[in-house]
Protein backbone atom coordinates (compact mmCIF):
# COMPACT_ATOMS: atom_id res chain seq x y z
CA UNK A 1 0.00 0.00 0.00
CA UNK A 2 2.80 2.43 0.94
CA UNK A 3 4.62 1.61 -2.33
CA UNK A 4 1.45 2.20 -4.34
CA UNK A 5 0.88 5.56 -2.70
CA UNK A 6 4.52 6.54 -3.21
CA UNK A 7 4.19 5.91 -6.98
CA UNK A 8 1.32 8.38 -7.28
CA UNK A 9 1.94 11.95 -8.33
CA UNK A 10 2.58 14.30 -5.42
CA UNK A 11 -0.69 16.16 -6.00
CA UNK A 12 -2.63 12.84 -5.94
CA UNK A 13 -0.82 11.87 -2.74
CA UNK A 14 -1.88 15.09 -1.02
CA UNK A 15 -5.47 14.63 -2.19
CA UNK A 16 -5.54 11.05 -0.94
CA UNK A 17 -4.07 12.12 2.40
CA UNK A 18 -6.84 14.67 2.82
CA UNK A 19 -9.49 12.06 1.94
CA UNK A 20 -8.04 9.55 4.40
CA UNK A 21 -7.88 12.20 7.12
CA UNK A 22 -11.52 13.04 6.50
CA UNK A 23 -12.48 9.37 6.65
CA UNK A 24 -10.59 9.02 9.94
CA UNK A 25 -12.36 12.04 11.40
CA UNK A 26 -15.74 10.64 10.32
CA UNK A 27 -14.91 7.28 11.94
CA UNK A 28 -13.88 8.98 15.17
CA UNK A 29 -17.12 10.98 15.16
CA UNK A 30 -19.18 7.85 14.47
CA UNK A 31 -17.42 5.92 17.25
CA UNK A 32 -18.00 8.84 19.60
CA UNK A 33 -21.68 8.96 18.68
CA UNK A 34 -22.03 5.21 19.19
CA UNK A 35 -20.20 5.37 22.52
CA UNK A 36 -22.32 8.29 23.70
CA UNK A 37 -25.45 6.45 22.59
CA UNK A 38 -24.42 3.45 24.67
CA UNK A 39 -23.68 5.69 27.64
CA UNK A 40 -26.95 7.52 27.12
CA UNK A 41 -28.85 4.28 26.85
CA UNK A 42 -27.24 2.98 30.02
CA UNK A 43 -27.66 6.30 31.87
CA UNK A 44 -25.38 5.17 34.63
CA UNK A 45 -24.44 7.40 37.56
CA UNK A 46 -22.03 6.51 40.37
CA UNK A 47 -22.03 8.67 43.48
CA UNK A 48 -20.46 8.67 46.94
CA UNK A 49 -22.00 10.55 49.87
CA UNK A 50 -21.97 10.44 53.65
CA UNK A 51 -24.77 9.82 56.16
CA UNK A 52 -25.36 7.81 59.31
CA UNK A 53 -21.66 7.95 60.08
CA UNK A 54 -20.97 5.88 56.97
CA UNK A 55 -20.14 6.24 53.31
CA UNK A 56 -23.20 5.95 51.05
CA UNK A 57 -22.25 4.51 47.66
CA UNK A 58 -24.69 4.30 44.76
CA UNK A 59 -24.74 3.07 41.20
CA UNK A 60 -27.99 4.12 39.56
CA UNK A 61 -29.36 3.42 36.05
CA UNK A 62 -32.11 5.35 34.27
CA UNK A 63 -32.91 8.61 32.54
CA UNK A 64 -33.10 10.46 35.87
CA UNK A 65 -30.28 8.54 37.56
CA UNK A 66 -28.61 11.62 39.04
CA UNK A 67 -31.85 12.97 40.49
CA UNK A 68 -32.67 9.54 41.89
CA UNK A 69 -29.25 9.34 43.54
CA UNK A 70 -29.65 12.79 45.09
CA UNK A 71 -33.09 11.86 46.41
CA UNK A 72 -31.70 8.74 48.10
CA UNK A 73 -29.01 10.67 49.95
CA UNK A 74 -31.68 13.06 51.18
CA UNK A 75 -33.94 10.16 52.24
CA UNK A 76 -31.11 8.50 54.19
CA UNK A 77 -30.25 11.78 55.91
CA UNK A 78 -33.90 12.29 56.87
CA UNK A 79 -33.97 8.76 58.29
CA UNK A 80 -30.86 9.46 60.35
CA UNK A 81 -32.46 12.61 61.72
CA UNK A 82 -35.43 10.52 62.80
CA UNK A 83 -33.86 7.41 64.37
CA UNK A 84 -30.37 8.36 65.60
CA UNK A 85 -30.08 8.78 69.35
CA UNK A 86 -27.23 11.21 68.69
CA UNK A 87 -29.43 13.67 66.74
CA UNK A 88 -31.16 16.13 69.03
CA UNK A 89 -34.90 16.16 68.49
CA UNK A 90 -35.04 12.81 66.68
CA UNK A 91 -37.77 10.34 67.59
CA UNK A 92 -35.27 8.14 69.39
CA UNK A 93 -33.51 11.02 71.17
CA UNK A 94 -36.86 12.31 72.46
CA UNK A 95 -37.83 8.80 73.51
CA UNK A 96 -34.60 8.46 75.48
CA UNK A 97 -34.99 11.92 77.01
CA UNK A 98 -38.46 10.97 78.25
CA UNK A 99 -37.51 7.55 79.61
CA UNK A 100 -39.53 6.83 82.73
CA UNK A 101 -41.58 10.00 82.21
CA UNK A 102 -44.22 9.72 79.52
CA UNK A 103 -45.24 8.32 76.16
CA UNK A 104 -44.18 10.43 73.20
CA UNK A 105 -45.48 10.66 69.65
CA UNK A 106 -43.18 9.26 66.96
CA UNK A 107 -43.39 8.64 63.24
CA UNK A 108 -45.11 5.36 62.27
CA UNK A 109 -41.92 4.27 60.45
CA UNK A 110 -39.94 4.67 63.69
CA UNK A 111 -42.56 2.72 65.61
CA UNK A 112 -42.44 -0.07 63.04
CA UNK A 113 -38.65 -0.28 63.28
CA UNK A 114 -38.77 -0.36 67.08
CA UNK A 115 -41.36 -3.13 66.97
CA UNK A 116 -39.18 -5.20 64.63
CA UNK A 117 -36.18 -4.78 66.94
CA UNK A 118 -38.28 -5.74 69.93
CA UNK A 119 -39.54 -8.85 68.13
CA UNK A 120 -36.02 -10.05 67.27
CA UNK A 121 -34.91 -9.31 70.84
CA UNK A 122 -37.63 -11.62 72.15
CA UNK A 123 -36.61 -14.39 69.72
CA UNK A 124 -32.96 -14.16 70.82
CA UNK A 125 -33.69 -14.24 74.53
CA UNK A 126 -32.39 -10.70 74.82
CA UNK A 127 -28.82 -11.16 73.60
CA UNK A 128 -29.84 -8.68 70.93
CA UNK A 129 -31.70 -5.74 72.46
CA UNK A 130 -32.50 -2.25 71.11
CA UNK A 131 -32.41 -0.88 74.69
CA UNK A 132 -28.69 -1.68 75.00
CA UNK A 133 -27.66 2.00 75.00
CA UNK A 134 -27.02 2.35 78.78
CA UNK A 135 -24.34 -0.32 78.44
CA UNK A 136 -23.10 0.26 74.89
CA UNK A 137 -22.31 3.89 75.81
CA UNK A 138 -19.82 2.58 78.36
CA UNK A 139 -17.71 1.16 75.53
CA UNK A 140 -15.98 4.08 73.88
CA UNK A 141 -14.62 2.60 70.67
CA UNK A 142 -13.88 6.11 69.40
CA UNK A 143 -11.12 6.47 71.99
CA UNK A 144 -7.49 6.31 70.93
CA UNK A 145 -5.70 3.00 71.21
CA UNK A 146 -3.54 4.41 74.00
CA UNK A 147 -6.43 5.64 76.11
CA UNK A 148 -9.09 2.95 75.56
CA UNK A 149 -10.07 0.92 78.60
CA UNK A 150 -13.03 -1.45 78.99
CA UNK A 151 -15.59 -0.44 81.62
CA UNK A 152 -15.32 -2.03 85.03
CA UNK A 153 -17.62 -4.96 85.75
CA UNK A 154 -19.23 -3.06 88.62
CA UNK A 155 -20.07 -0.22 86.22
CA UNK A 156 -21.64 -2.63 83.75
CA UNK A 157 -23.59 -4.28 86.57
CA UNK A 158 -24.92 -0.87 87.61
CA UNK A 159 -26.43 -0.14 84.18
CA UNK A 160 -27.36 -3.64 82.98
CA UNK A 161 -30.75 -3.65 84.79
CA UNK A 162 -31.83 -0.78 82.50
CA UNK A 163 -31.36 -2.97 79.41
CA UNK A 164 -34.65 -4.79 78.86
CA UNK A 165 -36.60 -4.83 75.60
CA UNK A 166 -39.78 -5.73 77.50
CA UNK A 167 -39.73 -2.25 79.04
CA UNK A 168 -39.90 -0.67 75.59
CA UNK A 169 -43.59 -0.11 74.81
CA UNK A 170 -44.57 0.65 71.22
CA UNK A 171 -47.84 1.69 69.61
CA UNK A 172 -48.55 2.69 65.99
CA UNK A 173 -47.43 6.28 66.44
CA UNK A 174 -46.08 6.50 69.98
CA UNK A 175 -43.66 4.77 72.33
CA UNK A 176 -42.25 4.89 75.83
CA UNK A 177 -39.43 3.54 77.96
CA UNK A 178 -40.65 2.36 81.34
CA UNK A 179 -37.75 3.50 83.54
CA UNK A 180 -35.31 6.37 83.90
CA UNK A 181 -31.78 5.71 82.58
CA UNK A 182 -33.09 3.47 79.80
CA UNK A 183 -32.13 4.27 76.22
CA UNK A 184 -32.57 3.08 72.62
CA UNK A 185 -29.70 2.48 70.20
CA UNK A 186 -30.73 1.50 66.66
CA UNK A 187 -27.18 1.27 65.36
CA UNK A 188 -27.68 -2.40 64.50
CA UNK A 189 -30.71 -1.58 62.35
CA UNK A 190 -30.01 1.85 60.87
CA UNK A 191 -27.86 1.00 57.85
CA UNK A 192 -30.30 -1.67 56.69
CA UNK A 193 -33.21 0.69 57.29
CA UNK A 194 -31.37 3.21 55.13
CA UNK A 195 -31.33 0.66 52.30
CA UNK A 196 -35.09 0.24 52.73
CA UNK A 197 -35.49 4.01 52.42
CA UNK A 198 -33.22 4.04 49.38
CA UNK A 199 -35.19 1.39 47.50
CA UNK A 200 -38.46 3.16 48.26
CA UNK A 201 -36.90 6.37 46.93
CA UNK A 202 -35.68 4.65 43.73
CA UNK A 203 -39.19 3.39 43.09
CA UNK A 204 -40.63 6.87 43.58
CA UNK A 205 -37.98 8.44 41.34
CA UNK A 206 -38.54 5.92 38.57
CA UNK A 207 -34.98 4.58 38.48
CA UNK A 208 -34.48 1.54 36.24
CA UNK A 209 -31.99 -0.19 38.51
CA UNK A 210 -29.63 0.62 41.34
CA UNK A 211 -27.36 -0.74 44.03
CA UNK A 212 -26.79 1.19 47.25
CA UNK A 213 -24.34 0.46 50.06
CA UNK A 214 -24.64 2.15 53.46
CA UNK A 215 -21.86 0.95 55.71
CA UNK A 216 -22.17 -2.82 55.95
CA UNK A 217 -25.62 -3.00 54.34
CA UNK A 218 -26.47 -3.25 50.63
CA UNK A 219 -29.76 -3.06 48.75
CA UNK A 220 -30.43 -3.67 45.06
CA UNK A 221 -33.31 -2.30 43.02
CA UNK A 222 -34.59 -3.25 39.58
CA UNK A 223 -32.23 -4.58 36.93
CA UNK A 224 -28.95 -3.75 35.27
CA UNK A 225 -29.22 -2.75 31.59
CA UNK A 226 -27.74 -6.12 30.56
CA UNK A 227 -30.04 -8.07 32.87
CA UNK A 228 -27.16 -9.71 34.76
CA UNK A 229 -27.16 -10.34 38.52
CA UNK A 230 -25.76 -7.85 41.00
CA UNK A 231 -22.35 -8.83 42.39
CA UNK A 232 -21.96 -8.14 46.11
CA UNK A 233 -18.54 -8.42 47.74
CA UNK A 234 -18.22 -10.20 51.09
CA UNK A 235 -15.47 -8.51 53.07
CA UNK A 236 -12.39 -10.33 54.30
CA UNK A 237 -12.37 -9.90 58.11
CA UNK A 238 -8.57 -10.26 58.04
CA UNK A 239 -7.96 -7.73 55.28
CA UNK A 240 -5.38 -5.82 57.32
CA UNK A 241 -3.31 -8.98 57.70
CA UNK A 242 -3.92 -10.50 54.25
CA UNK A 243 -3.90 -7.30 52.22
CA UNK A 244 -7.04 -8.53 50.42
CA UNK A 245 -10.30 -6.67 50.94
CA UNK A 246 -12.70 -9.22 49.44
CA UNK A 247 -12.91 -12.85 50.54
CA UNK A 248 -15.80 -13.75 48.28
CA UNK A 249 -18.52 -12.55 45.93
CA UNK A 250 -22.22 -13.34 46.00
CA UNK A 251 -24.69 -12.87 43.15
CA UNK A 252 -28.25 -11.63 43.77
CA UNK A 253 -31.07 -10.38 41.58
CA UNK A 254 -33.00 -8.57 44.33
CA UNK A 255 -33.05 -7.99 48.06
CA UNK A 256 -30.64 -6.91 50.79
CA UNK A 257 -27.31 -7.99 52.22
CA UNK A 258 -25.92 -6.95 55.62
CA UNK A 259 -22.73 -7.93 57.38
CA UNK A 260 -21.78 -7.62 61.05
CA UNK A 261 -18.16 -8.25 61.94
CA UNK A 262 -15.85 -7.86 64.89
CA UNK A 263 -13.44 -5.89 62.69
CA UNK A 264 -15.82 -2.94 62.24
CA UNK A 265 -15.06 -1.28 65.59
CA UNK A 266 -12.45 -2.68 67.94
CA UNK A 267 -9.85 -1.60 70.44
CA UNK A 268 -7.12 -3.37 72.37
CA UNK A 269 -6.32 -3.00 76.07
CA UNK A 270 -3.82 -5.03 78.10
CA UNK A 271 -3.36 -7.49 75.27
CA UNK A 272 -7.11 -8.16 74.86
CA UNK A 273 -9.06 -7.07 71.76
CA UNK A 274 -12.62 -5.85 72.32
CA UNK A 275 -15.25 -5.23 69.63
CA UNK A 276 -18.57 -3.42 69.40
CA UNK A 277 -20.97 -6.39 69.14
CA UNK A 278 -22.30 -6.32 72.69
CA UNK A 279 -24.27 -9.18 74.21
CA UNK A 280 -27.10 -7.29 75.91
CA UNK A 281 -27.47 -10.00 78.56
CA UNK A 282 -23.89 -9.64 79.78
CA UNK A 283 -22.92 -6.11 78.73
CA UNK A 284 -19.70 -7.43 77.19
CA UNK A 285 -18.60 -8.01 73.59
CA UNK A 286 -19.71 -11.51 72.61
CA UNK A 287 -16.75 -13.90 72.58
CA UNK A 288 -17.50 -16.84 70.31
CA UNK A 289 -15.94 -18.56 67.32
CA UNK A 290 -17.30 -16.08 64.78
CA UNK A 291 -15.68 -13.00 63.25
CA UNK A 292 -18.50 -12.02 60.89
CA UNK A 293 -21.98 -12.92 59.68
CA UNK A 294 -23.48 -11.92 56.34
CA UNK A 295 -27.27 -12.09 56.00
CA UNK A 296 -29.39 -12.06 52.85
CA UNK A 297 -33.09 -11.17 52.84
CA UNK A 298 -35.42 -10.87 49.88
CA UNK A 299 -37.41 -7.74 49.07
CA UNK A 300 -41.06 -8.63 49.57
CA UNK A 301 -42.64 -5.48 48.25
CA UNK A 302 -43.23 -1.78 48.82
CA UNK A 303 -42.83 -0.64 52.38
CA UNK A 304 -41.24 -3.82 53.75
CA UNK A 305 -38.42 -3.68 56.30
CA UNK A 306 -36.26 -6.45 54.96
CA UNK A 307 -33.25 -4.18 54.69
CA UNK A 308 -33.53 -3.37 58.38
CA UNK A 309 -34.23 -7.03 59.07
CA UNK A 310 -31.04 -8.14 57.31
CA UNK A 311 -29.04 -5.67 59.43
CA UNK A 312 -30.67 -6.70 62.70
CA UNK A 313 -30.34 -10.40 61.95
CA UNK A 314 -26.65 -10.06 61.06
CA UNK A 315 -25.93 -8.74 64.56
CA UNK A 316 -28.35 -11.11 66.29
CA UNK A 317 -27.00 -14.18 64.47
CA UNK A 318 -23.45 -13.23 65.38
CA UNK A 319 -24.39 -12.88 69.04
CA UNK A 320 -26.17 -16.27 69.04
CA UNK A 321 -23.34 -18.12 67.28
CA UNK A 322 -23.49 -20.23 64.10
CA UNK A 323 -26.01 -22.90 65.11
CA UNK A 324 -28.58 -20.79 66.95
CA UNK A 325 -27.92 -17.93 64.55
CA UNK A 326 -28.74 -20.12 61.54
CA UNK A 327 -31.92 -21.26 63.28
CA UNK A 328 -32.95 -17.63 63.84
CA UNK A 329 -32.37 -16.87 60.16
CA UNK A 330 -34.49 -19.83 59.11
CA UNK A 331 -37.35 -18.57 61.28
CA UNK A 332 -37.37 -15.36 59.21
CA UNK A 333 -36.79 -16.97 55.82
CA UNK A 334 -33.36 -15.33 55.66
CA UNK A 335 -30.03 -16.83 54.58
CA UNK A 336 -26.61 -16.44 56.14
CA UNK A 337 -22.88 -16.87 55.67
CA UNK A 338 -20.78 -17.40 58.80
CA UNK A 339 -17.00 -16.85 59.02
CA UNK A 340 -15.06 -18.21 61.99
CA UNK A 341 -11.74 -17.21 63.55
CA UNK A 342 -10.21 -20.24 61.87
CA UNK A 343 -11.26 -18.87 58.47
CA UNK A 344 -13.90 -21.50 57.82
CA UNK A 345 -16.98 -20.43 55.90
CA UNK A 346 -20.41 -22.02 56.31
CA UNK A 347 -23.64 -21.05 54.56
CA UNK A 348 -27.29 -21.82 55.08
CA UNK A 349 -28.84 -24.05 52.45
CA UNK A 350 -30.56 -21.31 50.45
CA UNK A 351 -27.74 -18.76 50.44
CA UNK A 352 -27.32 -17.07 47.01
CA UNK A 353 -24.62 -18.14 44.55
CA UNK A 354 -21.24 -17.51 46.19
CA UNK A 355 -17.64 -17.68 44.96
CA UNK A 356 -14.71 -17.90 47.37
CA UNK A 357 -11.80 -15.70 46.28
CA UNK A 358 -9.10 -16.50 48.84
CA UNK A 359 -7.31 -19.83 49.28
CA UNK A 360 -6.71 -19.04 52.95
CA UNK A 361 -10.39 -19.74 53.66
CA UNK A 362 -12.10 -23.13 53.78
CA UNK A 363 -15.64 -23.43 52.48
CA UNK A 364 -17.48 -26.13 54.42
CA UNK A 365 -20.42 -27.97 52.93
Amino acid sequence: MKKWIANLPLKRQKTLAVVLACVLIVLVILLSVVWNAVEQKENRVETTGYAMGSVVQQTVYGENAQAASDAVLQAVTELENRISWRVEGSDVARLNDNAGVEWISIEPETASLLSLCREVAARTGGVFDPTVLPVSKLWDFTADEDTFQPPAQETIDRFLPYVNYEDLRVREDSASLKYHYMGIDLGSAGKGAACDAALASYAESGADGAVVAVGGSVGVFGEKPDGSAWSITVRNPYSEEDGETAMGVMEITEGFVSTSGTYEKQREADGVTYHHLINANTGWPEDNELVSVTVYTKANGDGDQNGALSDILATAAYLLGPEEGAELLRSYGAEGLFITREKTVTMTEGFPAFSLLLDSYTLEE
